[in-house]
């Protein structure tokens, strides 16, 4: 991909990212990690080490990102579930690093996959019900402060 392309993506994200809502913020760091993982299974088919390694890498930190938005007290069973996926998502990486395996990698992307598709379905109502929540939470804290 040439330069002009790959700075006309990045400014995309960008702009996208100073007007997004948490939701979307979330499907953007889902489809981030999709995209990583897509490029790391090209670079080890090209045997391109250090490209697989810097995706694979990537990732990994937008995974991590993602386990670390989820509120553990609100929804704690989804939360809990979705640190679990994270986690093994992060391990099952690592391990598709190290092995060159692009079957670990897809395992991660169709798990990716399915949440993102999960997450993309969830109705504006619920989204607008969820932040009204947090945000009662987030004023019942600086109230009680």
């Amino acid at each position: 991909m040439s330069y002009g392309i790959k700075a006309y993506k990045a400014v995309g994200v960008k702009d996208d990212l100073a007007v997004a809502d948490p939701h979307r913020v979330i499907q953007l760091l889902m489809q981030g990690a999709l995209e990583k993982m897509a490029l790391a299974k090209g670079c080890m088919e090209r045997k391109d080490f250090a490209g697989k390694s810097a995706s694979i890498s990537r990732a990994m930190t937008i995974i991590n990102a993602l386990q670390g938005s989820l509120d553990m007290e609100l929804g704690k069973d989804i939360s809990e579930n979705l640190w679990a996926l994270y986690d093994f998502m992060v391990n099952h990486l690592a391990l598709a690093s190290r092995e060159n395996s692009v079957a670990k990698v897809d395992e991660v992307m169709e798990l990716m996959l399915t949440i993102k598709g999960a997450w993309d379905q969830i109705p504006v109502s619920a989204r607008d019900e969820a932040y009204q929540i947090r945000q009662g939470q987030t004023q019942g804290m600086v109230v009680g402060a």
